[in-house]
């Protein structure tokens, strides 16, 4: 009996795989759906003593999608107008690497300069950039060409919006019935899991979501102060792919590094950049992180890099989204076999 209850258990573990490998073209907007109802319940939940529901689903509802598309209206154009500046310097750029950096790798390091044809990368650039006429420009470009992707993608933001506030609103009865279909042999053990892990998925979710911004703006307005170009476009950016360890800090410091020296062609700028993400990379760790985050989600450094790798290998984009989730719970089941073990007569004997 008890082999047969594990593989019924490995069989619905390879057909939902398998599904999702096969779905993950269509499962966006309902992974995010699902992640932005799992983030707000909470909130609606606390709402929901004051008033029905539904009421407080759509309070909740219309508050988030007020600000999303206030942060996107106001830092779109902003990094886009920085993209902008990138793009009309970037020949510049070239030309300042060609003529000082490279021959100074080269002299000090015996770099092989040979290899880089910068004069066609600037040309072939600079066709591009005039022929696209900026980000919008092309954007809208590729939309009068294909209406079927403007469709595509409306359709899935409304997807998303919809299926948003329907799981907002019936979240408490789905894990109901969840919680229903739970083996009542098994149901104590589960529900046991089942609160560790949405503690460590919560934790993560909400609190790294914080770290992201609060980041992103200590970035940005360290870069500003510098007088980098492109602060808000390499803030954000480090700011974004901060929820791996250490990725932020390495990314960042290193294109802030390259805009630098290309901007103001000397070495001290660079230590000021150095001295900017040290400083984020500190307030993450002493502060912004044990004060968000805590200790709930259990995972090492490692793990999250190889899980996120893993995730984004196997399933995509909407792998590199399950990652870190899925290997909260698979950390608090080990955790769990670990205590079982260890309290075990074969790990007695």
């Amino acid at each position: 009996m008890i082999e047969s209850g594990k593989g019924i258990w490995l069989a619905i573990f390879v057909v939902v795989s398998i599904l999702i490998y096969l779905l993950a073209p269509i499962l966006m907007p309902f992974i995010s759906a699902a992640v932005l109802a799992y983030i707000a319940d909470p909130l609606v939940d606390k709402l929901e003593k004051k008033m029905s529901r539904s009421i407080a689903v759509s309070v909740v509802f219309f508050v988030l999608s007020l600000s999303a598309i206030l942060v996107l209206l106001i830092i779109l154009p902003l990094v886009e107008k920085q993209i902008v500046v990138l793009a009309e310097k970037l020949p510049l750029y070239i030309d300042r690497a060609q003529n000082y950096i490279f021959p100074l790798l080269k002299d000090k390091f015996d770099f092989d300069v040979a290899r880089f044809d910068l004069n066609m990368l600037k040309q072939s650039f600079s066709e591009y950039w005039k022929a696209a006429g900026g980000i919008a420009a092309n954007v809208v470009s590729s939309i009068s060409h294909s209406g079927i992707v403007l469709v595509g993608w409306i359709a899935n933001f409304l997807l998303m919006l919809v299926v948003t506030f329907y799981l907002l609103r019936d979240w408490d009865i789905l894990v109901e019935k969840i919680h229903a279909l739970i083996p009542r042999n098994k149901e104590k053990m589960i529900v046991v899991i089942a609160k560790e892990s949405d503690e460590v998925i919560g934790a993560f979710f909400r609190g790294q979501m914080l770290v992201m911004l609060a980041l992103s703006v200590v970035y940005t307005v360290g870069l500003m102060i510098v007088g980098l170009d492109t602060a808000l476009l390499i803030g954000v950016l480090s700011g974004v792919v901060s929820f791996v360890p250490y990725l932020g800090f390495i990314v960042g410091i290193a294109i802030a590094s390259i805009a630098a020296l290309m901007q103001f062609q000397e070495a001290m700028p660079l230590l000021y950049v150095a001295i900017v993400f040290l400083t984020g990379q500190m307030l993450e760790g002493m502060l912004l992180t044990p004060l968000l985050v805590g200790d709930k989600i259990g995972l090492h450094p490692v793990a999250v890099i190889f899980a996120v790798l893993a995730g984004g290998q196997l399933f995509g984009f909407v792998g590199i989204l399950l990652a870190l989730p899925v290997a909260a719970v698979i950390a608090v089941v080990l955790r769990h076999v670990h205590e079982s073990y260890t309290s075990s007569e074969l790990y007695a004997k």
